[in-house]
């Protein structure tokens, strides 16, 4: 199996290092498994691999050392049982070349580890979850299956688990995030963030950077962007606060709200869409639902799409915003609180079309059965 030979592979490894100093060992009874704990020690490096089976929780401070605290558990039918199993594993830790390598035996193990300041840390479980905080570097978790956390981490983050939530508390670098399914959830991140899961919500509080997030089924929350947000869901909301750079959108059924942004691209199969402080250009199109847009004025807008195949579309123009509108709409209607817009009739189409102080960029707005409302804002 590759799990084997990937533990072979790490304790061949780990066997030409120097190695750590068990302080002591004991064995319990914990619900219905035989735990022994193991202790220890090995010198410290800046860099820390961890290959295990079982949670990790990995904690950053200060000192010379590298000590971990393992507790190894199997079902047995007796001490003696479980004694004449456990007694088989330990731990692998060793140091070398600025390299500390640390491979748990395969049983499950839960591994408490603390270290002094690293500029990268390693951690593969086959399974459990993995909480890390106060890392100075670079930190990598990749887990079987089970929950991962983060805090103060103060290089880049790569996080990935066959299942379970994904929590990120400050990340200082950038920051990717995957999960087969679950929650994934970012207060701070001051690079870029990219973020994945098969199933589940992603929220992010603040980002420095880009965001480019992804679910298979659920909502999108991004409240505050330094850069660009793009955003898909095959089902569930999608809100962006405020962004610096380009908003970008695609769902298959949801509403979608931006609060600001520099512009926005975003395409709905159904649900209500509403885009708010837009400086720049917009396309929204939405197959099933309402837009509103409220514009602000800036020398960055642009030549800009609206269109649904069945809602009304609202605009909000700003009254000193030089801009020509150019609307229709099949077997619905068009108002207008501007007197220089001027409708006219053909067949069943309404055409509106005039220039507002002096003109400016082209505003296509299209629809389908409902009311083009192009108010003064």
């Amino acid at each position: 199996m590759l799990l084997s030979a990937h533990f072979r592979a790490a304790r061949w490894l780990a066997a030409g290092l120097l190695p750590a100093v068990l302080f002591g060992q004991n064995l319990t009874r914990e619900g219905g498994r035989w735990v022994m704990t193991l202790t220890g020690s090995v010198p410290a490096t800046s860099r820390l691999s961890v290959t295990t089976q079982g949670p990790v929780h990995l904690e950053g401070g200060s000192g010379n050392d590298v000590s971990y605290t393992a507790k190894l558990s199997v079902e047995a039918r007796t001490e003696d049982d479980a004694r004449r199993v456990l007694s088989r594993y330990s731990v692998h830790a060793a140091s070398s070349k600025g390299r500390t390598v640390l491979v748990g035996p395969p049983v499950t193990t839960n591994l408490t580890i603390k270290v002094p300041r690293l500029k990268r840390a390693t951690i593969q479980t086959t399974e459990g979850a993995v909480e890390a905080e106060g890392i100075d570097g670079d930190l990598e978790v990749n887990s079987g299956g089970g929950e991962l956390k983060c805090e103060r981490i103060r290089g880049d983050c790569d996080l990935s688990t066959a299942g379970g939530n994904i929590r990120v508390g400050e990340v200082d670098g950038d920051l990717r995030c995957r999960t087969a399914g679950g929650l994934v959830s970012v207060k701070t991140v001051r690079g870029d963030a990219v973020l994945q899961t098969a199933g589940g919500d992603v929220e992010v509080a603040n980002a420095g950077g880009d965001v480019h997030a992804e679910t298979a089924g659920g909502a999108i929350r991004v409240n505050n962007a330094g850069g660009s947000v793009t955003a898909g869901t095959g089902g569930g909301s999608v809100t962006v606060g405020k962004a610096r750079g380009t908003v970008t959108i695609h769902e298959m059924a949801g509403p979608v709200q931006v609060g600001a942004a520099a512009a926005v691209r975003c395409e709905s199969g159904s649900g209500g869409i509403r885009v708010s402080n837009i400086g720049g250009p917009m396309r929204v199109t939405t197959a099933i639902g309402s837009i509103i847009a409220s514009l602000l004025a800036g020398a960055n807008f642009r030549d800009s799409f609206l269109e649904t195949g069945n809602g009304d579309v609202t605009v909000l123009i700003p009254s000193n915003f030089g801009v020509t509108i150019r609307a229709e709409t099949d077997r619905g209607h068009v108002v207008s609180d501007f007197p220089g817009i001027r409708q006219r009739t053909v067949g069943m189409q309404i055409l509106a079309e005039g220039a507002l102080n002096g003109g400016g960029p082209l505003l296509r707005i299209a629809g389908t059965g409902g009311t083009i409302f192009i108010k003064r804002q």
